[in-house]
């Protein structure tokens, strides 16, 4: 898939990095909280599992799942409408249909709901609900109309990022998300510096799973792969099975010149085909042809 995807296909992550889960990390006050280990916030049970099954297991169906389970629930968190919104992209991110844009203005609604309760999280998903938005004018209103939308959108986002970090600088929550877009950002524009959203990641973001796969792909993107493989390598090791990692770790091989080492993380990946969106197993199997290919090439021009 081209560079222009760069942080969809090619983390392994999602347009949207809005939610993770620890499990026996978390204290027991309110046992959802994916995020935190101090001041801990009311996200349910329902929620937190369907966030495990989307990033900490990778399982898209199950994630589906308990998705509309949670969203029955009679106080829906903004986290739900945002997992929906990137359920919708992960089906077919070239053809975005106005469901993923109803999900994203429901996230944007339902936080701005939350702010005078809790004014941080109330203003990072107002900020995830308007970068939704922009993605979906980018995408389908074509460049007179959607590349003003968007950065209008973009600048809403980080507006309201910078009200959620005058709460709290040092929040897990607020720091995945920032520290993603952050390095997305700057990977992929000429002259940023990726150093802060680096910094921000290492040090501030959680749970750790997360934070070092976001890492995995900065790194990778920045040609660092010394690095990028041991961020991938701790990802895996606190989350064995999920196959977006495998992939992922298949392609800082790919990207590094190592193509025959990523053929068998590849084919892990594949081998747990029925928890991805068919789009990415599509895409994972290109990529996977394509280094075949490469190896093939080189033993052949070595004999």
């Amino acid at each position: 898939m081209s560079k222009q995807f760069g942080w969809r296909s090619r983390l392994g992550g999602s347009v949207s990095v809005v939610a993770i889960a620890l499990g026996t990390w978390l204290t027991p006050a309110w046992a959802g909280d994916p995020f935190r280990r101090e001041n801990p916030r009311n996200i349910s049970d329902t929620t937190e599992q369907a966030f495990e099954a989307f990033f900490r297991v990778g399982n898209y169906p199950l994630a589906a799942q308990q998705v509309e389970l949670a969203l029955s629930e009679a106080s829906v968190d903004p986290i739900l409408y945002a997992m929906r919104a990137s359920l919708v992209y992960l089906e077919d991110p070239d053809n975005l249909p106005s469901e993923f844009k109803d999900y994203a203005t429901l996230t944007r609604s339902r936080a701005e709901a939350l702010v005078n309760q809790d004014p941080l999280r109330g203003n990072i998903y107002i900020a995830v609900g308007h970068f939704l938005e922009g993605a979906y004018a980018l995408k389908n209103e074509g460049m007179v109309r959607g590349v003003p939308t968007a950065l209008s959108k973009l600048q809403q986002v980080f507006r309201h990022l910078d009200r959620a970090t005058a709460v709290d600088p040092e929040d897990p929550e607020l720091n995945i998300i920032k520290g993603y877009m952050d390095l997305m950002l700057a990977t992929n524009l000429p002259f940023s510096n990726p150093e802060r959203p680096i910094e921000r990641l290492q040090t501030y973001a959680a749970p750790e799973y997360l934070a070092k796969r976001g890492l995995a792909v900065g790194f990778r993107d920045l040609n660092r792969f010394e690095e990028a493989m041991a961020a991938v390598d701790r990802s895996l090791e606190l989350t064995p099975e999920n196959p977006e990692i495998m992939y992922l770790k298949a392609q800082i091989y790919v990207d590094s010149g190592d193509r025959a080492s990523s053929l068998p993380w590849f084919d892990r990946a594949l081998a747990m085909r029925e928890q991805l969106p068919a789009e990415l197993v599509r895409q994972i199997q290109r990529e996977r042809d394509q280094a075949q290919r490469r190896v093939d090439a080189e033993q052949a021009s070595n004999r």
